[in-house]
C-alpha cells in the first residue's frame, strides 16, 4: 500500500473541507490544530516565497504541527479546486498509537521533506560557492611597502 493509499484510506471523505485555488489553507506561522489529508486537486507548499512542494491527493500536510506543537512552519494554498480532510489532535494521537504502520508513513513523508530541503540547500550552497566573489591573493591585495 503506498502513502497516498494508506491516508486516503483511513479518512472519512465527508468531513472533507473544499478549497478554491489562491485560498489559503494555513500560514506558516499559524497555531496549528489539525493536519491535512489531501483527497483531490494540488495544493503548494511554500516556505517563504519558495515552493517546496506541490502535494496531490494522498499528500499530507500540517504533521508537523501535531507533533511538536509549534506554530506552522509553511505555508499551503490551494494551487486546484481541492478538497482536503482535517485530522486533529485526538484523531492523530489515536491514529498513532492504534496503527504504527501509519506512524511509520508519516515519518517517511517528513524524512523525505527533509532530504529535499537538504539537496535544495547542498545546491544553493554549491551554486554560492562557484559564483561568489573571486578573491585577490593576499599580496596582490595588500602590496608590500618599499623602504
Amino acid at each position: 500500500m503506498t502513502d497516498a493509499e494508506l491516508f486516503i484510506s483511513l479518512i472519512r471523505d465527508r468531513d472533507a473541507k473544499s478549497f478554491t485555488p489562491g485560498q489559503y489553507i494555513f500560514k506558516a506561522g499559524d497555531r496549528g490544530d489539525v493536519m491535512y489529508v489531501v483527497v483531490e486537486g494540488e495544493i503548494e507548499i511554500l516556505v517563504g516565497s519558495t515552493t517546496v512542494e506541490i502535494a496531490g491527493p494522498g499528500s499530507i500536510v500540517g504533521e508537523m504541527a501535531l507533533i511538536d506543537d509549534e506554530p506552522r512552519s509553511a505555508t499551503v494554498v490551494a494551487k486546484t479546486h481541492c478538497r482536503l480532510v482535517p485530522i486533529d489532535q485526538g484523531q492523530f494521537q489515536y491514529m498513532v498509537s492504534q496503527g504504527p504502520f501509519f506512524a511509520l508513513q508519516v515519518m517517511k513523508v517528513m524524512a523525505d521533506r527533509l532530504r529535499k530541503t537538504n539537496a535544495r540547500i547542498r545546491t544553493k550552497t554549491n551554486q554560492v560557492r562557484r559564483t561568489g566573489p573571486r578573491r585577490r591573493p593576499l599580496r596582490r591585495r595588500f602590496p608590500q611597502r618599499r623602504a
